[in-house]
């Protein structure tokens, strides 16, 4: 098994409301991927900002691929992340 993981902030107010985008579209791409063994999201406030960390698991480079690309340590954004990060 292979874990992947992703680590971005945004402004604690907006908590609540990125995990539900992310789970909407990052999570979602994920999960939907063969080969994907699952995805965790961790996160905490700290002061004015929110700390995000995403795991995801998988059977394969090869799976991993399929959701990254070719550049697998890379992150892979959605149009509005850029609203929140």
């Amino acid at each position: 098994m292979i874990a992947r993981t992703w680590r971005g902030w945004t402004k604690a107010e907006d908590r609540a409301r990125y995990v539900e985008y992310m789970n909407q579209t990052g999570v979602a791409g994920l999960a939907g991927t063969e080969g994907n063994r699952g995805v965790y999201i961790f996160s905490r406030a700290d002061g004015e900002r929110a700390e995000f960390v995403v795991t995801s698991l998988w059977e394969t480079l090869e799976a991993i691929r399929d959701f990254a690309g070719d550049e697998i340590e890379r992150a892979v954004f959605y149009p509005e992340d850029d609203e929140y990060l």
